[in-house]
Parts: structure tokens; sequence; C-alpha cells
């Protein structure tokens, strides 16, 4: 059975989560990965969601605020034992309806073209591909999207 918690960056089950996710962006990214570094930093982030399988944290995600109504999807991650089972994208849902609750009415978020697990999720998601936005905006390696919660 999957439980959703909705925390902060505080939590220490996601603090335990980052350094799995960071390892694996490490090696996707490779020597941009410092680059990306920049932009994840926790005091900016404050709205967490952690998934537990079993009682056992197993994935996240979380957003911060941007101008406009707008959320930015940070942090998504999966442990590897918990992958294929719907986590991440309930995950998301979580996040969304979080925001939604809060007033915002769109969400953007940016993930590598290294990881097509990812860009699937966000497609099926409802997400659709935008020009790269703010300091991804001239980054090869970065696939934006974006999604409207008013008509989701």
């Amino acid at each position: 059975m999957i439980e959703l918690l909705r925390t902060t960056t505080e939590n220490k089950d996601f603090l335990n989560l980052i350094p799995l996710l960071d390892a694996e962006l490490k090696i996707s990214d490779g020597d941009n990965h410092s680059f990306y570094d920049q932009f994840n930093k926790l005091d900016t982030i404050k709205n967490v969601v952690v998934a537990y399988e079993n009682k056992k944290p197993i994935g996240c995600g979380a957003f911060k605020f941007h101008k406009n109504k707008t959320v930015e999807i940070k942090r998504m991650f999966v442990s590897p034992l918990g992958r294929r089972k719907g986590i991440a994208s309930k995950v998301l849902n979580e996040l969304e309806l979080w925001a939604k609750e809060l007033g915002y009415t769109k969400c953007i978020l940016e993930t590598g073209k290294q990881q097509p697990e990812a860009i699937e999720l966000y497609k099926k998601s409802g997400y659709a591909i935008t020009p790269n936005f703010g300091f991804y905006e001239n980054v090869e390696n970065s696939v934006c999207f974006e999604k409207n919660l008013r008509t989701s």
C-alpha cells in the first residue's frame, strides 16, 4: 500500500531520498550535474510529498513558488525498488492537488533529455513541452514542461 505524506524539506525521509536522486542525476547528467545543483537548493523549496510503501520511504517530489500563480515541480524521485508501480504519478498528482488548494493555477518543471522515463511521466500526466524557461533557457540538455491546473 502506498501512503503519501505532505511535509516540508525538513522531513528526514525526504532528506534521505535526495542523495539517492542526486547520485542518479550525477550519472545521467555527467559533467552538467553541478550546473543543475544550483537550482535545487532546499532552502527555496518548502512543499514536499513523500511516498511510503509499507511504511518505508520510496519516493518524493516537491514544488517551489514562482510568480503569476505558478509552482515549479522539483526533486521528483522514486527509488529503484518502487519503480513501475505508479508511485511517481501519485506523488505528482498530490503535488498538483496541493498547489491547486493553495490557489496556484499552473505547474512548470524541467527535466533532462537523459531522463526518458521522466519525460514520459510528464507527457502522460498532461504536461506540454514548452520553450525552456528561466535559468534553463539556453541549456541544450533541458526539457521544460507546463500544465494548466485550472483545466485538470
